[in-house]
């Protein structure tokens, strides 16, 4: 496998991932408002709704190979952006059972690698 098919299956690998989680944000709501930080101006309906629409746009932008670029670093920012509401999770999880416990908590380091990867693709994209 050369260099552009890799990066064009990493991409619409980062492309279904979001676009997943964005319409898992737009179908099922609740449990993405649970973890929406209480700092943050506004509902957490709204704040579900809008990085729903993000992961969305962000999906539709790695799509195209013309948009590539600037959606993979603008997906890096998302997924450090979103660190935050996994942060709160985590802290809302400490007393439940074992298993839900650990999947809070795994959440936390599983945005170093999709930052990691979002960023690769950007920097392999199509000039």
């Amino acid at each position: 496998m050369d260099t552009s098919d890799a990066t064009d299956r990493a991409a619409r690998l980062l492309v279904g991932l979001l676009a997943a989680a964005g319409t898992a944000h737009m179908v099922a709501p609740k449990p993405f408002d649970a973890i929406v930080p209480a700092a943050l101006p506004g509902s957490p309906r709204a704040w579900t709704h809008a990085s729903g629409v993000a992961e969305l746009l962000l999906a539709a932008g790695l799509a195209v190979p013309r948009t590539r670029r600037v959606s993979a670093i603008a997906a890096a920012c998302f997924f450090a952006g979103v660190f935050p509401a996994n942060v709160k999770m985590a802290y809302d999880w400490r007393h439940k059972p074992a298993p839900l416990r650990s999947l809070a908590y795994a959440r936390l380091p599983l945005q170093v690698p999709l930052v990691l990867w979002a960023a690769k693709v950007g920097r392999n994209a199509a000039r």
